[in-house]
């Protein structure tokens, strides 16, 4: 069974960067992962899944910080020459992207972002996981975390911890239909 992780920082208000993408003045600079740490959970993920901003994002900062994980990135436009090896584009049902996850054995896939594939996954029940670092900003517009169209999920929490400079970390699972953790 594959478990399906969103793992992620987002604000107080629930953004997961600026309105043009940015995440390196409020994000990057004082919030750094524990590298360890963040190294222990990449090393238990057999699949990252993520959307075409959240790519472009990820590309900007540098070198890919993902070196031997396959990456499938949701969307219309060719990725281009420099795209890391093993990262595809796929585009269409992600539905059938999932299954093909599923399919390949994927124990766990971390869904990386953003917010339009954390809400179809939604849509799709495969959220599982939902651990994020909540940094203590008001950013009072931006790129949300759950755009308009999200369904209804319950969670239930896992564990909450201080975090760095005022940040919490908070793991939560989905809840069943019946209520239960999922």
């Amino acid at each position: 069974m594959t478990i399906w992780h969103c793992h992620v920082a987002v604000s107080l208000d629930g953004r997961l960067a600026r309105k043009d993408g940015s995440v390196e003045d409020w994000l990057v600079a004082d919030y750094t992962p524990d590298s360890t740490a963040f190294a222990g959970f990449l090393a238990g993920v057999d699949a990252i899944l993520m959307g075409r901003d959240t790519f472009d994002a990820i590309m900007r900062m540098g070198e890919w910080p993902y070196p031997g994980k396959p990456a499938v990135v949701m969307t219309h436009r060719p990725l281009g020459d420099d795209a890391p090896e093993g990262v595809e584009a796929r585009s269409g049902d992600l539905g059938a992207v999932v299954a093909e996850l599923e399919a390949r054995g994927c124990g766990r896939v971390w869904i990386e972002g953003g917010g339009r594939i954390v809400r179809d996954m939604l849509a799709l029940g495969r959220l599982d996981v939902l651990e994020m670092a909540v940094i203590p900003v008001v950013l009072g517009e931006g790129i949300p975390l759950f755009p308009e169209g999200t369904p209804e999920t319950w969670f239930e929490l896992e564990s909450v911890r201080p975090w760095v400079r005022g940040a919490i970390w908070v793991v939560y699972r989905r809840r069943d239909s019946n209520g239960k953790g999922g």
